[in-house]
């Protein structure tokens, strides 16, 4: 009988040992699991970055070529092709303006050059038979002397004729009135079948290719801006909503305050090609008076509990951290990190499914022996 119990008490031992052995399995393999998805969690790194520090002011577009294109020639307004409004193409004919006078002018321009060259080829042949002959001593020096002078006024009249030419040329190409540049038709000054002298006002346009904004900027300011020389431009007017940030190209400073506000105007020149601004438009300028590195995380990353700020810290070996952080200001889609991360930390960016899987990591605990 004693042998029987002895014999089913080592029995029972070596089961609890294989249950013992296979919960152990069991647990390393759900740490391992654990690990797993900790590595599989998409994460952010905490880094440094180059934080401004901005001052802004309201400033207002304007458009960098503005032009009032003129009457070159006289005549009667024939046609106007574009209106307030319209867009017009580098080159493209605006205004047409009658040209029976010029193309008069030119007519007679043509006849004038025929004529000279007319002239020119009777002096060239005279001049080489005097030549001819004066080489043989049969005429008198005072002939030959004729002779080259009536060949280098014959130039000289064709030269002016050519000259008469291009100028008419010039005169009936002023009757076509062309764009200057690429841009949007701002007034109109005449109407068809005006008659017009030279000067005067036909089509106001403007382009919308390159623009600036201009703003007022304090005095105890413009040093800083000076040499830091960054400035940024916000604006919602693009398509799609929100706001977007449009560096600035070129900052101008103008070296005169305004005595009555103590304020210097500052030119900000965009880049070209930015669509939704138009001359005229208020937009937020923003000037860089400091810059400094900090820490910043992007701020998805960051969950709040109550008044408690954290994020879900991701080790090398997947394991997860429930950790407090203190955080700064928010710059766009990152935020600063004044205490809690280190630099080159990863940080959760799914806070919820980092929280459900640190749940299952404090449950998950090695069994002793």
């Amino acid at each position: 009988m004693n042998n029987l119990k002895s014999m089913l008490r080592n029995q029972l031992h070596g089961t609890n040992w294989l249950f013992t052995g296979l919960l152990l399995v069991l647990l390393q393999l759900a740490q391992l699991e654990l690990v797993h998805a900790g590595n599989q969690l998409e994460t952010t790194q905490v880094r440094q970055e180059l934080l401004t520090r901005e001052f802004r002011l309201d400033g207002e577009v304007e458009a960098i070529h503005k032009t009032t294109v003129s009457a070159q020639t006289s005549g009667i307004i024939q046609k106007i092709l574009v209106d307030v409004d319209d867009y017009v193409e580098k080159g493209s004919i605006i205004v047409h303006l009658k040209d029976l006078s010029q193309q008069a002018n030119l007519k007679k321009a043509l006849a004038g050059e025929k004529e000279a060259n007319s002239h020119l080829s009777k002096a060239e042949d005279e001049y080489q038979r005097v030549k001819d002959i004066y080489a043989k001593k049969v005429v008198a020096k005072a002939k030959m002397d004729d002779a080259t002078h009536a060949l280098s006024a014959a130039n000289a009249r064709l030269e002016s004729a050519r000259a008469n030419l291009e100028q008419a040329r010039e005169q009936l190409s002023y009757t076509r009135v062309k764009a200057p540049y690429s841009g949007i038709v701002t007034q109109r000054h005449v109407e068809e079948g005006e008659a017009v002298q030279m000067g005067v006002k036909l089509v106001t346009g403007v382009s919308l290719d390159k623009l600036r904004v201009n703003v007022n900027v304090p005095q105890s300011l413009i040093n800083k801006i000076r040499v830091y020389g960054k400035a940024y431009i916000y604006t919602d007017a693009a398509i799609g909503g929100g706001q977007v940030q449009i560096q600035v190209e070129k900052i101008i400073i103008f070296p005169i305050a305004d005595r009555a506000s103590n304020t210097f105007k500052v030119r900000l020149d965009l880049p070209p090609g930015i669509k939704g601004l138009f001359p005229g438009m208020f937009v937020k300028a923003s000037l860089v008076t400091g810059e400094k590195q900090v820490l910043m995380v992007e701020q998805q990353a960051i969950v709040q509990r109550s008044e408690l700020t954290a994020a879900y810290v991701v080790a090398e070996d997947g394991s997860i951290q429930f950790r407090h952080v203190r955080m700064g200001n928010i710059n766009g889609l990152l935020q600063v990190v004044l205490s809690g991360l280190d630099e080159g930390e990863k940080v959760a960016l799914d806070p919820i499914k980092a929280g459900i899987l640190l749940m299952r990591q404090r449950r998950t605990v090695p069994a002793n022996d």
